[in-house]
């Protein structure tokens, strides 16, 4: 089932559109004709972006916290409110620590959850109960290759991207014939603000593995309209992130431990 078709009432509910692969799906949609609703907390950048789309499509903006309940129990009442039907969703928002479990803050390790896993469940499910009797939608859910196998130094992140990728596959499953569809986009490393929030200069991925994170809303959306379900981002990733998998854990994990940087700068 591909991408249902732009109207001028419908409109792509995009979170985490401040900014990185948020800020490109909405561009990636907006391309492609879609109407986009932009949401983030930080009100002053989703204007700006919606300045730079407005010429082409109806953008809405959205401030809203997606870690808050109330906030996100608001969103799809305030699409309405406004005449539109969200014929698609991006749930892209997501957070992590890059840190030994050991040094971080609890509120920290809870924050992760709450807006990589809690939100997602939330905003899907609120989207999947108007989409099926409608028969029509699509839902992209952002994981992560560190989704894979465990990772040191990102322990509940890469626990929360797990679920992810497990909840996706199998909402997918449950969807089928519906006239709704889910895909999950599985980014490796991308130039974004993520690794800088968490005070670091790099994540420890080689440079060749970087990928802009236009390229990566492109490949995201392209999953979505091809119904393709699970998608890596970049041949060498799917590459990298394959042999990973096959990789005996004894041998992975410490390397791991030796690569991540949050975990160096706690040895140093």
């Amino acid at each position: 089932m591909p991408l249902p078709k732009p109207h001028p009432t419908s409109t792509a509910i995009v979170t985490g559109a401040s900014s990185g692969i948020g800020a490109d799906i909405a561009r990636e949609l907006a391309r492609r004709g879609h109407g986009v609703t932009l949401v983030a907390r930080r009100e002053d950048r989703l204007r700006d972006l919606a300045a730079e789309l407005s010429g082409t499509v109806r953008v809405e903006v959205i401030a809203c916290d997606v870690a808050d309940a109330e906030q996100r129990a608001r969103l799809f009442d305030t699409v309405a409110e406004r005449g539109l039907t969200a014929d698609i969703l991006v749930n892209n928002a997501g957070i992590g620590t890059i840190d030994a479990v050991a040094n971080s803050p609890v509120e920290a390790e809870i924050a992760q959850v709450r807006v990589n896993v809690e939100a997602v469940i939330d905003l899907t499910t609120r989207a999947v109960q108007q989409m099926v009797p409608r028969r029509r939608g699509a839902i992209l859910n952002v994981g992560s290759v560190s989704g894979f196998i465990p990772q040191p130094g990102q322990s509940g992140y890469a626990g929360t991207k797990a679920f992810v990728q497990r909840y996706s596959e199998g909402l997918r499953a449950e969807l089928a014939g519906t006239g709704v569809t889910v895909a999950v986009l599985c980014p490796g490393p991308v130039h974004t603000e993520f690794v800088q929030s968490a005070g670091l200069d790099s994540d420890g991925y080689p440079p060749f593995l970087y990928m802009p994170s236009r390229e990566v809303a492109r490949i995201g959306i392209d999953a979505l309209d091809g119904d393709r379900g699970v998608v890596v981002a970049g041949l060498a990733m799917r590459i990298v992130s394959r042999l990973m998998r096959l990789a005996p854990q004894r041998l992975l994990l410490p390397a791991l431990v030796r690569q991540n940087p949050g975990l160096k700068r706690v040895r140093a």
